[in-house]
C-alpha cells in the first residue's frame, strides 16, 4: 500500500502529459486579481533527482522530459517550461519539479496549498521541498473531502494516485461526484494510467456520465521498456478552464510524432 516512489518515473511521458496541462491551468488560474485554492489527494516528494540511480534504471526521463525538452515541445515561455528552469536554477540541471513544485512555483502568495503524502519518506522529503503549504499525512482522498468547499473557492484539486489500490478504480467516481457536489466551481483533474489490459474504462465510463461536459483527453506512447503495461496517459477534467481543450489538441500532436 505504501510501496510507490514516484522517483522511478519522475519526468515520463506520462508526467509530461500530467504536467504541461497542470501548469497551463495554474496560469490560466492566476491570470484573474483573485486568490486560488490548489488542493493535491496525493503529492509525493515534489523535487526529483532524474541522475538518481532509481530514475536512470527505467530511462522513462530520458524517453519522457529529455526528449519533449530536445524536440521543443514547448515554448520556452511556457509555463511547465518556465518552472522546470526555476527548479533547475535552485536544485541543479538534473532537477525535475513534481505537481506540488509546479503549484510552488507558479502560484503566489495570495493562494492557499493543501497537500496530502501517506507516504512517510515522501512525506519528510515533500515538507523539506514544499514551505507555505498545509501538508498534511494522512489519506488523501480524506483530507480532500474535509477541506472541500475549500476557501478560497475558486482553484483545482488534483488526483493523482498510484492505483496500486486496486480499488481506487470504483471508487474514484464516486469521491469526484460528492466533491463536484460540495464544490461545484472547481476545476477536478483526474489523473489516470491507460495500460494494456485497460482497468481505467470501468472508471472513466461513470464519470463521463455523470459529468458530460468534461473534458476526457488521452495519449499514447511505446511501452517505455519490454513487459511494461502503460502504454498511455488520461486525464479527465471537471470544470476545464476555457482553452484547455486546444492546449491538449497541441500536446496529442507531439504526441502523435512518437514512434
Amino acid at each position: 500500500m505504501l510501496s510507490y516512489q514516484h522517483i522511478y518515473h519522475a519526468g515520463n511521458l506520462a508526467d509530461v502529459h500530467k504536467h504541461g496541462a497542470l501548469a497551463w491551468i495554474l496560469e490560466y488560474l492566476t491570470r484573474k486579481d483573485k486568490p486560488v485554492s490548489y488542493i493535491e489527494t496525493h503529492a509525493g516528494r515534489a523535487l526529483y533527482d532524474l541522475s538518481d540511480p532509481a530514475a536512470i534504471k527505467t530511462g522513462e526521463a530520458a524517453a519522457g522530459i529529455a526528449k519533449a525538452l530536445n524536440q521543443n515541445w514547448f515554448a520556452p515561455d511556457h509555463p511547465y517550461v518556465r518552472a522546470l528552469t526555476k527548479t533547475r536554477a535552485i536544485h541543479g540541471a538534473t532537477a525535475y519539479p513534481g505537481s506540488p513544485m509546479l503549484a510552488k512555483l507558479l502560484l503566489r502568495p495570495s493562494d492557499t496549498v493543501h497537500l496530502a503524502e501517506l507516504h512517510p519518506q515522501e512525506k519528510q522529503a515533500l515538507d523539506l521541498a514544499i514551505s507555505g503549504a498545509q501538508i498534511y499525512q494522512q489519506d488523501g482522498f480524506a483530507m480532500a473531502q474535509s477541506i472541500t468547499p475549500p476557501t478560497p473557492r475558486r482553484g483545482i484539486m488534483v488526483i493523482d494516485p498510484s492505483y496500486e489500490i486496486k480499488p481506487d478504480y470504483a471508487t474514484i467516481p464516486q469521491f469526484i461526484a460528492k466533491v463536484a457536489k460540495k464544490w461545484n466551481v472547481g476545476t477536478i483533474l483526474l489523473w489516470y494510467p491507460i495500460l494494456i489490459d485497460g482497468p481505467h474504462d470501468s472508471m472513466i465510463a461513470p464519470l463521463a456520465r455523470k459529468f458530460p461536459d468534461a473534458l476526457d483527453h488521452r495519449v499514447t506512447f511505446p511501452p517505455a521498456r519490454d513487459g511494461h503495461r502503460m502504454v498511455g496517459s488520461g486525464l479527465f477534467c471537471v470544470n476545464p478552464p476555457f482553452g484547455l481543450g486546444d492546449e491538449l489538441d497541441r500536446l496529442t500532436a507531439k504526441f502523435a510524432q512518437l514512434s
